[in-house]
């Protein structure tokens, strides 16, 4: 079986597997320099993981009281001094470190505090600048389309088709899955490379996903919530 053009990996180790790959997307704090350079040696673009508008670690002064129900992380106040000094500090470690290109995640804040979009698109071009000549990806980031397309290489669009509830995996209601669908027809009119990241834990729904994501020109992979297979 063919693998899929990308991976996204949470855990540690799988160098071996993980060399099968031509992109992958890890978590900069679980691999060494070592570990990059000979996933590199292998022909494997690498992208190390930034969050920009959650943080998972201790209380800070740029976080927001409220916090994701699904992980447990403090939203943040993304125009923050200290918040834009700390992640911009991330990637330019994660690029010294040598990752080939970094990864954006937790940008669909339009919803919740949209006065943070025009913040949200200031760090993602500090983030552009240092990832130079690196690959940018975005997670979602629609709320800041079009400008979004000129500072990245290409988007996922995460739950595409299926998500996790606390029930299990399920595709989404007809909705919002006509919802996403006019998304995706939008992301199609930019110049970018286009994957789904869907999950699924049955051969049927993960079926769903990958023909449906085809039809919207997107690249699919599917995994489970923890985003822990290889």
């Amino acid at each position: 079986m063919t693998r899929p053009p990308i991976c996204f990996y949470y855990g540690d180790g799988h160098l071996e597997e993980l060399a099968t790959y031509p992109r992958v997307v890890l978590q900069p704090d679980f691999y060494s320099p070592q570990e990059l350079a000979l996933l590199a040696d292998k022909g494997v673009q690498t992208l190390g993981y930034l969050t920009l508008s959650e943080d998972q670690g201790p209380p800070a002064p740029w976080q927001r009281k409220e916090r994701n129900p699904d992980w447990g992380g403090a939203f943040v106040e993304v125009g923050h001094p200290l918040w834009v000094e700390h992640v911009v500090g991330q990637a330019k470690d994660a690029m010294a470190a040598g990752f080939a290109g970094l990864f954006m995640d937790t940008l669909n804040v339009e919803l919740t505090w949209p006065e943070d979009i025009p913040h949200l698109l200031t760090l993602v071009a500090a983030i552009r600048t240092e990832a130079k000549p690196g690959y940018l990806l975005a997670n979602r980031g629609f709320g800041m389309l079009p400008q979004l397309a000129e500072l990245v290489d290409g988007v996922v669009f995460e739950s595409f088709s299926a998500r996790w509830t606390e029930e299990g995996y399920a595709p989404w209601p007809a909705d919002v899955l006509e919802f996403h669908a006019q998304i995706a027809e939008q992301l199609l009119q930019l110049e970018l490379d286009l994957y789904a990241l869907d999950y699924a834990d049955t051969p049927g729904l993960t079926d769903f996903a990958m023909r449906r994501a085809r039809q919207f020109g997107m690249q699919c992979v599917v995994s489970d919530r923890a985003l822990s297979r290889v």
